[in-house]
């Protein structure tokens, strides 16, 4: 026969634990009916993989793979840009672009970029008119567009080393602006010119380290996530449609998994 305070005892735990174990069964029951908030998985410094993002899927309807087929040369040479499937080398001369063969009003573009060498500057212009790349000889890039710059974080301390300045008017982490005869109002913070859109986090990596850019233009507004974190962008951009293009700058880059959507 077990004593009462035993009896008491045994029940007051039996319950506790029944509680115990409803409040766990509540609590994973409310995460799996509560959709996940968007996570970032980052390579770190070293490696070379890909940055997995959680802020799309472009497996969902409207997506679409753009690969050699998609784009156009403007005035780049056989070997500016060089597509194997999904992949492309870009040998960063002449300076100049690629285009979509397409035209964009809204979309979502998704980039993954790679400098091979430090220091390396590249991007992608976004709502380039056609009357931009009429006749654009080698060497020379678009005078109109929206640029998402693509630059290595040694090309700063090259720079300072080539001039004695200090690299203020630009950043190595997602600069958004305006170019030639078009106009973009920045987001905060800014270049101290209010030209560029600097970016409010610091995530992109080094040479030889594979970056992911997700853009959203819509209705004359560009945003920009590096690596899976919003950093920069601006508002009331004109144009506001136009090509897509991959820029050469003097580096050799290596682009992947360039998709876009289309939006309303």
């Amino acid at each position: 026969m077990i004593p009462k305070i035993f009896s008491y005892s045994f029940r007051f735990q039996c319950s506790l634990l029944f509680v115990l174990v409803g409040a766990v069964t509540a609590a994973s029951s409310a995460r799996a009916d509560t959709p996940e908030t968007p996570t970032t998985e980052s390579t770190s410094a070293e490696s070379t993989s890909a940055v997995s993002v959680q802020i799309f899927d472009t497996k969902a309807p409207g997506w679409q793979q753009l690969k050699g087929d998609d784009f156009e040369r403007v005035n780049g040479d056989d070997k500016t840009l060089v597509f194997d499937g999904g992949e492309a080398l870009g040998s960063g001369t002449p300076i100049g672009v690629t285009r979509t063969k397409k035209q964009y009003r809204n979309f979502e573009l998704v980039i993954e970029w790679m400098h091979l060498k430090p220091g390396g500057n590249s991007g992608v212009f976004a709502w380039v008119p056609p009357s931009a790349l009429e006749d654009l000889p080698p060497n020379r890039l678009p005078n109109s567009g929206i640029e998402i710059q693509m630059l290595d974080h040694d090309y700063a301390r090259q720079y300072t080393a080539s001039t004695g300045k200090e690299p203020t008017w630009f950043t190595s982490h997602g600069d958004v602006f305006a170019v030639g005869r078009s106009a973009m109002q920045p987001f905060d913070p800014k270049s101290p010119d209010g030209h560029r859109s600097f970016p409010s986090q610091e995530t992109t990596h080094g040479s030889g380290n594979w970056n992911q850019y997700y853009v959203r233009g819509i209705n004359g507004e560009i945003r920009l996530w590096v690596n899976g974190v919003e950093v920069s962008g601006g508002n009331s951009c004109q144009p506001s449609e136009g090509y897509l293009c991959l820029e050469s700058e003097g580096s050799p880059i290596r682009f992947r998994n360039i998709f876009v959507r289309e939006l309303p």
